[in-house]
């Protein structure tokens, strides 16, 4: 049986949580075409330098390109928004990110040494004029500022803005669940996938010369978990993607980040211990959590491809919207 969706079946539904876009497009010339964006997603509303999340990844096939997530996973602790952008932008989506982060925490490179930031990518060149530089630095910085809670953004926007997914148009997809009084969201930059993989609907076959693609998977809960416990999560997603069709090409950077809003890490604590409950493993929660990462990353990818809107780009080429019940 199906779990109850959340109030707006996003990954916002987890209190706290907050994403952000900045979706550029500009035909420059017949050959090229700016295409691509950035996607912030932001834990909670306070400082998540100072009060950090407890966090994990999943690396499912490892062609992709990150930041961050060796000591995301070393030290179980998230310390940034999570960014998401095209493969050649990791570099200026990183700095800009940096510059936000410094601007609010005078501490950081002076009394509190160092900062990780997370960015995640996925290679939008199908559409996207991916050799002309055109995310800037401050474009991750408005996407951050711009934050939000409450209905999420989805398709050909923000970092999902030149994506193809199952040979149509996919990008951002989001979604939400319910578990015993647990909220468990998803969201995903969806860009994988031929047409004849797709197990939810008939697509038929069409030849592109797209490349194994990616997907990049974020999961926030408010339920009590450590980094262990997040990481188990982060590694259902690969069932979720199974269901949609995916075969987890060669080439394809299948990339989870789990966080949990619960518990949060203080920064500034100089105290040798700390007393925090967690869920237990062997209790049934821990089997509805992980049905909730499993079908809110199916549907969050169909979301993907529901939302999204026919897009032109670089070449003249065209990827049409699916058209979905």
């Amino acid at each position: 049986m199906q779990l109850k969706r959340g109030s707006t079946n996003g990954i916002t539904d987890v209190a706290g949580v907050q994403t952000g876009h900045v979706t550029l497009y500009e035909e420059l010339n017949e050959q090229d075409t700016i295409c691509t964006g950035v996607t912030a997603i932001l834990p909670h509303d306070g400082s998540l330098f100072r009060q950090k999340v407890r966090a994990a990844s999943s690396i499912i096939n490892g062609y992709g390109k990150t930041a961050g997530l060796i000591q995301v996973d070393e030290l179980g602790l998230l310390e940034s928004p999570i960014m998401l952008t095209n493969t050649f932008s990791i570099g200026a989506v990183m700095q800009g990110t940096l510059q936000y982060m410094l601007n609010d925490h005078p501490e950081i490179g002076d009394t509190a040494s160092s900062l990780n930031i997370v960015v995640g990518e996925c290679n939008d060149s199908y559409l996207n004029s991916m050799r002309v530089p055109a995310v800037k630095p401050e474009h991750a910085v408005q996407a951050i500022a711009g934050a939000s809670g409450g209905q999420v953004e989805e398709g050909a926007v923000g970092a999902g803005k030149g994506m193809v997914c199952f040979g149509y148009k996919g990008g951002i997809g989001t979604a939400s669940r319910v578990v015993e009084g647990y909220t468990m969201g998803c969201l995903v930059l969806s860009n994988f996938g031929k047409r004849e993989d797709a197990l939810f609907a008939d697509f038929g076959k069409k030849d592109m010369e797209t490349t194994d693609g990616s997907i990049m998977m974020i999961f926030a809960t408010d339920a009590p978990l450590d980094n262990r416990q997040l990481k188990r999560l982060a590694k259902r997603a690969s069932a979720g993607l199974g269901r949609t069709g995916s075969i987890i090409g060669h080439g394809s950077g299948d990339i989870a980040i789990a966080f949990s809003t619960a518990n949060l890490y203080d920064h500034a604590s100089r105290s040798a211990g700390e007393t925090v409950s967690f869920l237990r493993d062997d209790h049934p929660v821990m089997n509805r959590l992980f049905q909730a990462v499993v079908e809110t990353t199916e549907e969050a990818v169909i979301n993907s491809l529901r939302q999204a809107e026919t897009t032109e780009g670089r070449k003249g080429r065209v990827v049409e919207k699916a058209l979905l019940d």
